[in-house]
């Protein structure tokens, strides 16, 4: 029996879809896969994030492709991952045996990089399972079935000596004999002694200059170096270091090493709501969580994915500026169209399957806030902006003074008509605010700043006008009010309370905070979003709620996933993952909560406020002392020993 309670009685060919909640993640800084719990890969994009899928029995079981190694007989299955690695450990034990699957998409870096270089990377674009039998006998069966053109394709498999190719598809590469074909999938059953391995590398394309099969150990043996080496960078060494390292852990595998972009997650379409049409492709990188992000990489002790963030970024908004995408490809792209995929049946039945997301084209006001937040903490770190970024900072803070007055689609992204939603309001006072901050004092903007103040307190407040709501004329509270505290937005303590609790009592199910239970403009039902309990925790901490905050993010660390991870959403009642898995801004946000409850036990409540960059300098200071307050952006720093070598470059051809 496995932790999910489930009894597994060998491979099925009609399995039905697994619990989000029974995915892993593996990956190599370019693309990722998803390991089910019973080992099979149901997700696998190769080369990029958004590229089409090589595996996606995740969203269509019966046409989906998928690569799976499970023992014949009946077994439980335990997993985790290689000690401060991203690489996967699938335990099988049964009647007759033990045997492990180990999972991995191997990189590393750059040859000739410099010492304290883990931004700068190679990976072949594989994806490597090594079997293992450790103890008795072991009889598995393995399915290898490729998605061609997301499924809409045969693969057209050839089975030849020492791989399985594809039509203009991917390799499978093997050491395994006697594969069969049955329609568009090869199997085979292996038979192992104690001692003996088997290899699959999965390939994009085919390798015409070498055997990848002849290089599995050096594929290892970098791969585990490179994820131990940059975790050791680490800063942080406060409580829940282990979550805490495994969320950054998690996050540093989504980062698009060529551009520095972080997708929201790595997959797309995996519902809000079972059966529903709340089915989203989130592998692009949303510009909202962009201070934040920079914010914990930065105190955590990751420069150089900090400054390789903070080159993408303003990059991609002069592309368009100033009407700003509230998302980007991960090359920089500025057009992500939109259209379904009406030939796949969706996870658990839950259509359309899209691809692109057309979100991109909204107006969203607040994401001026978050560039200009950002760009004051990058600053404040040690960055330094030119003319030409300056100029573009300045043209932005115009923009929201010219239209932070106008309705928009606010945080949610909602499809219905747009409104004056309260969170706009503030993050473009945050705009004005944090470039009066960079660029100077200018009267206009001081006088649009105070104005947005004014109004917020004038229209915002509830008929009782004790609490903020979630837009003008609109009653019902939002969850994106919690994070007014890490904003600075001048507000009355009391009615900051109010707010917080009214989120609580009309939001709050458990643990789980729904961000809003208003109409959206769109069908269906959604689960409680994991990342406004981790503003929750937050928002309690600067009302002087410790405990609870304490209570609150200690149950939130037990809601992970065996191996750490989390989906976008849960659902209350059975705690099932909902939404696109895992979500890095739910990772991310872990580790900001942490950081803050680490920081108000050591410096107290007054710690927490005001703006990132001045939260930034308090954690550092806390942390390392002042004098390491603006290394972050002029090295990456060390904390111990110095483990950096060669050992985890990769090897060119």
């Amino acid at each position: 029996m496995t932790r999910d309670g489930l009894t597994h009685h060998g491979p099925d060919t009609a399995r039905p879809y697994r619990p989000i909640r029974d995915y892993a993640l593996i990956g190599d800084c370019h693309g990722a896969a998803l390991v089910a719990r019973d080992g099979a890969i149901d997700w696998c994009c190769l080369g990029r994030f958004d590229a089409d899928p090589t595996l996606c029995r995740i969203l269509d079981a019966e046409r989906g492709g998928y690569l799976s190694v499970t023992p014949v007989d009946g077994y439980a299955a335990t997993r985790s991952y290689l000690e401060d690695t991203n690489i996967l450990e699938t335990t099988f034990t049964t009647a007759q045996g033990t045997v492990v699957v180990t999972d991995f998409m191997p990189v590393g870096r750059k040859p000739g990089c410099g010492t304290h270089d883990y931004v700068d990377l190679v990976a072949p674009n594989f994806l490597i399972r090594i079997v293992e039998v450790r103890e008795g006998t072991a009889q598995l069966q393995v399915h290898y079935r490729p998605s061609l053109a997301f499924g809409r394709q045969t693969a057209g498999l050839r089975v030849e000596r020492k791989r399985i190719s594809a039509d203009g598809g991917p390799v499978l590469y093997h050491d395994v004999g006697g594969w069969s074909l049955i329609g568009d999938t090869a199997l085979t059953t292996v038979r192992l002694q104690k001692g003996q391995r088997r290899v699959l590398i999965l390939a994009g394309q085919p390798c015409t200059s070498f055997n990848p099969m002849d290089r599995i150990d050096l594929y290892t043996s970098v791969t585990i170096a490179f994820w131990r080496e940059w975790i050791a960078y680490c800063r942080y060494s406060g409580p829940y270091v282990g979550p805490v390292k495994r969320s950054l852990l998690a996050i540093k595998l989504l980062i698009y090493a060529p551009s520095g972009a972080i997708v929201a997650a790595p997959t797309t379409s995996l519902p809000e709501g079972i059966g529903g049409n709340r089915n989203w492709d989130y592998r692009y990188c949303w510009l909202r969580d962009s201070a934040f992000t920079l914010y914990a990489l930065a105190v955590s002790g990751y420069g150089g994915e900090a400054r390789r963030f903070s080159a993408y970024l303003p990059r991609v908004c002069a592309a368009t500026a100033p009407n700003l995408r509230i998302m980007y490809g991960i090359g920089g792209e500025t057009e992500l169209d939109e259209h379904t995929l009406d030939h796949l049946d969706g996870y658990c039945g839950s259509r359309p399957v899209r691809q692109g997301n057309g979100a991109y084209t909204q107006r969203q006001i607040d994401i001026y806030g978050e560039i200009l937040d950002w760009a004051l903490l990058f600053q404040t770190l040690g960055g330094a902006f030119d003319q030409h970024s300056r100029r573009m900072l300045s043209a932005l803070a115009d923009f929201v003074a010219d239209h932070w007055h106008e309705p928009d689609q606010g945080l949610w992204e909602m499809r219905g008509p747009p409104l004056h939603h309260l969170h706009g309001k503030i993050m473009s006072w945050v705009a004005l605010d944090r470039a009066i901050r960079l660029l100077g004092a200018q009267s206009r903007l001081e006088s649009e700043r105070d104005r947005i103040v004014a109004e917020v307190h004038a229209r915002g407040l509830s008929a009782e006008g004790d609490h903020l709501v979630q837009a003008y004329e609109h009653p019902e509270v939002d969850a994106a009010l919690l994070l007014i505290p890490v904003t600075g937005f001048p507000v009355r303590d009391q009615i900051l309370t109010n707010t917080i609790e009214a989120i609580e009592r009309e939001l709050r199910s458990g643990d789980f905070l729904y961000r809003y239970k208003n109409e959206d403009g769109l069908k269906g039902d959604e689960g409680a979003f994991l990342i406004c309990s981790f503003w929750l925790v937050d928002a309690l901490l600067h009302i002087g709620r410790k405990e609870e905050a304490a209570g609150l993010f200690h149950r939130l660390v037990e809601c992970a996933n065996d191996v750490g991870l989390y989906s976008e959403e849960i659902d209350p009642g059975n705690r099932a993952f909902l939404g696109n898995f895992p979500q890095t801004y739910t990772q991310l946000a872990l580790i900001g909560s942490a950081v803050h409850l680490a920081l108000y036990e050591k410096k107290g409540v007054d710690a927490l406020k005001g703006t990132h960059a001045e939260r930034a300098q308090r954690v550092v200071s806390a942390t390392l002392g002042w004098r390491a307050i603006f290394a972050v952006f002029k090295a990456t720093w060390r904390v111990g020993r110095i483990v950096s070598s060669k050992r985890s470059m990769f090897p060119l051809e």
